[in-house]
């Protein structure tokens, strides 16, 4: 973690000469300040993982049945009924027929 703590700084600190270089841009800026956060967030990981071994996150027995709280996930949308329009109800006869001549005058077979 220090190893790694460390060159995030190193890099950070490479990134802030490269700004204030004659050939320095915003983006090397932007570097300069993305990397100290990068060493910061080790440091973060570091303390976490270690207070994981300490005291592990309590695990949930193995017959416990865990639910969904309601209104979480958005809500399955219901059937329509089949609308009783008589033209849609003639052009969907219509594609069945279609349908049923392809097949037949391609002689489709499926494995």
């Amino acid at each position: 973690m220090i190893v790694a703590a460390c060159g995030c700084l190193a890099l950070g600190w490479w990134q802030w000469t490269r700004f204030q270089s004659a050939s320095g841009t915003f983006q090397n800026l932007g570097y300069a300040l993305q990397w100290p956060m990068f060493a910061g967030f080790c440091v973060y990981a570091y303390r976490k993982f270690v207070r994981y071994e300490e005291l592990p996150p309590e695990l949930h027995k193995a017959g416990e049945v865990t639910e969904i709280p309601a209104g979480l996930l958005p809500e399955r949308p219901k059937a329509q009924a089949p609308p009783d329009d008589p033209a849609l109800l003639e052009y969907n006869a219509y594609l069945a027929e279609l349908a049923k001549n392809d097949a037949e005058e391609q002689n489709r077979t499926t494995a």
